[in-house]
């Protein structure tokens, strides 16, 4: 395989993903899959921390304490809170200090492009955080005409990628396994009954 050099422009990461049957992917969205290397780097992220944090342990005890605040800016967005839930819990097991490896943070795992896009300004603020990505959610599944494995995937992935793949689920392990797990979650959230739908 010959050398492949990359020119990335200077205000934008770029990441590699490499399938099992050697097929490359780019993407400029940082994912969490051990095959995803990053090629290149902002300097604003370069100054980013390479460390992650999450405390699954806590995960009752902080679903408990966010339940009321997440069934209220699930109601203020118009979604379905079982959704709401099952999305956090999968990024974030409910740890509103939760830090990605890739800067994402609190409950929803704001990346800080998506973060400034939704005008949070702190992203360790539960409310703020919870507001911006149940919103971005919700736009999302506008943007795919409601198809909740699209809109999941393109939490993950970006709505880019989604597109670029004919509006399918990129062929990223880490998204599928992704979109797999918050529609288990989501199942499991309606079939208890657990969380309440909005009226």
């Amino acid at each position: 395989m010959g050398l492949m050099i990359i020119i990335a422009p200077a205000f934008a990461d770029i990441y590699k993903y490499e399938d099992r049957s050697g097929k490359l992917y780019f993407t400029d969205r940082p994912m969490k899959g051990s095959r995803y290397r990053l090629l290149s780097q902002t300097k604003t992220n370069q100054k980013r921390s390479s460390g992650s944090r999450i405390d699954i342990a806590s995960t009752e005890k902080n679903r408990q304490r966010y339940a009321p605040l997440i069934q209220e800016v699930a109601r203020k967005v118009r979604l379905n809170p079982a959704l709401l839930h099952a999305v956090i819990r999968t990024e974030s097991a409910y740890d509103p200090r939760a830090l990605s490896r890739t800067g994402a943070r609190g409950l929803m795992q704001l990346m800080p492009e998506t973060a400034k896009r939704y005008g949070v300004y702190d992203s360790w603020d539960p409310k703020s955080n919870l507001t911006g990505g149940a919103t971005y959610l919700r736009d999302l599944l506008v943007m795919f005409d409601n198809d909740l494995r699209l809109a999941v995937a393109a939490y993950n992935a970006g709505e880019n990628a989604v597109k670029r793949f004919g509006n399918r689920v990129p062929p990223y392990p880490e998204t599928q396994a992704y979109v797999t797990r918050v529609l288990q979650f989501y199942s499991e959230n309606e079939t208890s009954g657990r969380f309440a739908s909005i009226d």
